[in-house]
């Protein structure tokens, strides 16, 4: 997805929390400010939101020293996310249609979102998770859903790479790869991660502490981008990437970098702004499930 004239005003407000959180004084945050300044006439428009994200975050790394800011919110949701898993589980099994439900879930779960949010009220957002739940999916919008178009995928797929997206996150995708893995014990999922701290997005530790390493084998996409764009890449993710027979993209990150992801990708995500939701033509807050062929 290209960059909008709208999306400027949310990467100051991106640089400015994620200056206060790493705990930059007045001088810091403005320095930051200031430099963010001058890299924007620098980038063009063509590139993904994602994209300019690096360079914020970079700026921030880089002006106060600290090298990952969210780490003690990545570890408060995901201590939260896995005390409510086992709940998770029981409405998977209590469910007709089990794989529709721990879709609904992984999605759900994508609320825990704290680049686009700027929320630190994880209790706040897992109890707004569990309620999501009740919400009514229009099932029947198979441009926006694709539930039918991802289960005749998944019986073919024997190798499934997917995208992670945000710490405590990991803890609502793993019981959708556990849902799979019951349809068939066979399939390969690779659950991709990054390589660096960015935001609060899930390292190789997020994925472990929430179990992914027990259902999938846990990868690095080579990133400290929040999202998967594809330049950045590792030259061994990209071979995973184009060779597996699925992929599963999670989180409006990776859906803003892949959105013309040059093969098939099932997005699953929660619009959470008007740009995206613009983009994908739907409200902010809806769930997509959504299919892009090229």
């Amino acid at each position: 997805m290209k960059t909008y004239l709208e999306c400027i005003p949310c990467f100051f407000k991106q640089a400015l929390e994620a200056a206060k959180l790493a705990g930059a004084d007045e001088k810091m945050q403005k320095k930051i400010l200031n430099d963010l300044a001058r890299a924007l006439p620098k980038f063009p428009l063509s590139s993904s939101p994602p994209e300019m994200g690096r360079t914020i975050y970079g700026l921030v790394k880089k002006i106060t020293k600290k090298e990952d800011p969210y780490l003690k919110i990545k570890r408060k949701s995901n201590t939260l996310s896995m005390n409510i898993y086992p709940r998770l589980k029981n409405k998977i099994s209590c469910s007709g249609d089990r794989l529709l439900r721990a879709l609904e879930l992984a999605i759900a779960g994508n609320i825990i979102d704290y680049g686009v949010k700027n929320s630190l009220n994880v209790d706040g957002e897992l109890k707004r998770i569990l309620d999501e739940e009740e919400r009514t999916i229009k099932k029947e919008d198979k441009k926006n859903f694709n539930y039918h178009g991802f289960k005749e995928s998944l019986k073919d797929a024997k190798s499934i790479l997917y995208l992670a997206d945000n710490a405590g996150e990991v803890a609502f995708d793993r019981v959708l790869i556990e849902e799979i893995k019951r349809l068939d014990m066979n399939k390969e999922i690779i659950y991709a991660v990054k390589e660096k701290p960015i935001i609060n997005d899930a390292l190789t530790a997020d994925a472990v502490r929430c179990g992914i390493n027990k259902v999938a084998k846990i990868v690095s996409s080579g990133l400290d981008a929040p999202g998967t764009v594809l330049r950045f890449c590792s030259k061994k993710f990209l071979k995973i990437y184009k060779d597996v027979d699925m992929v599963i993209s999670k989180g409006q990150g990776n859906f803003e970098a892949l959105s013309m992801p040059g093969r098939p990708v099932f997005f699953l995500f929660m619009a959470k702004c008007p740009v995206v939701a613009k983009s994908v033509k739907c409200n902010v807050g809806d769930i997509i499930l959504l299919y892009r062929k090229r």
